[in-house]
């Protein structure tokens, strides 16, 4: 019952309004994710409704938000041709769906935590730079390509920069008209409710917005025809219309469990499971690191959620589906506060395809890029990417790879490669710290502050070369419980080699458990028994 009290209050106070922004974000990306995938229009909003409702409920976190993922697209576009039937290509969907919740209940959620932070805030910085890279485009009325592409390499052989130049030549002054109206107001209702004005906080910024958007393209059909975006469904969107209850009924899509006997079916399921849980984790991780309230998510529970969402949206006709960092991000800056927020979301995108399609359709792509351009600048604010470079070149060089990676990569590869450059950091500092070295006039300490390895090999015996005549040196290796065979054979060498460079040398506890003490080694004697 206090649970229970505290989701109500929490949605009363906050999350309805979080999950009127999500959804107004969600449902141009839930139809563009579908017609990028050559799926039926009609799966998107099928595959955002269950995420919203279903992973909502029983995510393993707070304030992830779900759906159809801009990732996943080529996947889905090739799966769907291969195996030549979207129903064949629903069953994979159920089987990776299956996959997921045998990962989350192996407990594979814990892969998550090996991204190092300074990625995850790449991550989070580079896809709020995507979004307003992408949206601008949608902000100037040049919508030749979906909502929710994400990709630098663009499927009308144009890329994300390419694109940029030609929308900039072939705006529309109708569309830029309300972007600009939008965005101010959007910028001043913000500015209105963190001055704890009751009126601005109360009404979602985003709605306003909408509305405006609307009643500007009306205002333009009726006295400025030529700037109406209305006439061209490209500049609007799109929402599926149903007559009756039978034709909504009949557009839904159930697998065809015949195709379980194809090889293509299975490896499709796979491919699905791994990048859909990864992209799903990493999300996670994100969420986490922008949560207001610095709550740790549960990523196995997140993963059997992502796998029943799966399983069922594939059973219905949706598309796959991840948690997704743009729908999380809008939650966050929208107020949103509990899944409350997600489950809001969803039940909004099925009483919009029942109800009001046809004032959905009214809605113009330009207003929802002005929303999302504020959401693009929340994620890669400048004072964010400022307080990554004043943690020191270990963070900020990872940090910047990620970004420009996933800008002109994609987003998986980003994340690998700014992981990779992290680990690098990582070995190198850990290199520089296992030995230490204090020289005082010809008295030279050397010491392991750690276990000593083969890999330290290049720095031990730069050290030893950098000794110069008349040295007297003391290696300590008291703190060291492991010293590997190499380093051993080293010094050993090196110290049989020191007294005809006039160099001095006493070892303190050099022990290995085969040769013993180095002090009492003999590499000869040794050798002959």
């Amino acid at each position: 019952m206090e649970s229970l009290h505290y989701y109500k209050k929490a949605l009363f106070k906050s999350d309805w309004k979080a999950g009127l922004s999500v959804f107004l974000v969600a449902l141009p990306l839930c139809l563009g994710i579908a017609m990028a995938s050559g799926a039926p229009l009609f799966s998107g909003i099928i595959a955002g409704v269950i995420a919203g409702i279903i992973i909502g409920v029983l995510s393993g976190s707070e304030i992830s938000v779900s759906g159809p993922a801009a990732g996943l697209t080529v996947i889905v576009a090739t799966a769907i041709k291969d195996l030549g039937s979207y129903q064949g290509f629903l069953v994979a969907v159920v089987l990776a769906g299956f996959l997921q919740i045998i990962l989350g209940y192996i407990k594979a959620g814990k892969f998550s935590a090996y991204f190092p932070e300074s990625v995850i805030k790449g991550m989070l910085v580079a896809i709020g730079l995507v979004i307003i890279l992408k949206q601008i485009p949608h902000a100037l009325g040049d919508d030749q390509d979906y909502e929710g592409e994400f990709e630098f390499e663009q499927m009308d052989n144009q890329n994300t920069f390419t694109e940029l130049i030609r929308s900039f030549i072939d705006f529309n002054y109708g569309a830029v008209n309300i972007t600009i109206a939008c965005l101010i107001l959007l910028i001043l209702w913000d500015y209105a409710a963190k001055k704890k004005i009751t009126f601005f906080k109360a009404i979602p910024a985003s709605l306003v917005a909408v509305g405006l958007g609307i009643f500007i393209n009306e205002f333009y059909a009726i006295y400025k025809p030529a700037y109406y975006l209305g006439n061209s469904t490209k500049h609007m969107v799109t929402m599926p219309i149903f007559d009756n209850w039978n034709a909504f009924t009949g557009s839904l899509l159930f697998p065809d469990f015949s195709f379980l006997t194809k090889a293509a079916t299975y490896k499709t399921a796979i491919t699905l499971a791994i990048v859909a849980s990864l992209e799903s984790l990493l999300s996670l991780e994100a969420s986490d690191s922008i949560d207001p309230e610095r709550r740790i998510s549960s990523s196995d529970k997140e993963l059997v959620a992502q796998g029943i969402g799966n399983t069922i949206s594939g059973f219905f006709g949706g598309l796959p589906i991840t948690s997704v960092v743009v729908r999380t991000s809008a939650n966050v800056y929208a107020g949103g506060r509990t899944r409350m927020s997600a489950i809001v979301h969803g039940m909004l995108l099925v009483g919009s395809v029942i109800f009001i399609p046809q004032l959905m359709n009214r809605i113009p792509l330009a207003s929802l890029a002005a929303i999302l351009l504020m959401v693009g600048y929340k994620l890669a604010s400048p004072e964010k990417i400022k307080q990554v470079f004043n943690q020191g070149y270990d963070q900020y060089v990872p940090f910047t790879i990620t970004i420009l990676t996933i800008i002109f990569e994609d987003l998986l590869i980003g994340i690998f490669v700014g992981t990779f450059t992290g680990l690098l950091f990582v070995v190198f500092t850990n290199f520089r710290s296992v030995i230490s070295v204090i020289q005082e006039g010809n008295s030279v300490l050397i010491k392991f502050n750690k276990d000593v390895s083969f890999l330290n090999k290049p720095r031990m015996k730069q050290i030893l070369m950098g000794l110069k005549e008349g040295d007297e040196v003391y290696i300590d290796g008291s703190k060291a419980n492991f010293i590997d065979h190499d380093i051993f054979t080293l010094l050993y060498e090196f110290k049989k080699g020191a007294k005809a460079k006039h160099i001095s040398v006493e070892f303190y506890k050099i022990n290995r458990k085969i040769q013993g003490d180095i002090n009492q080694y003999n590499a000869e004697i040794n050798s002959a028994h």
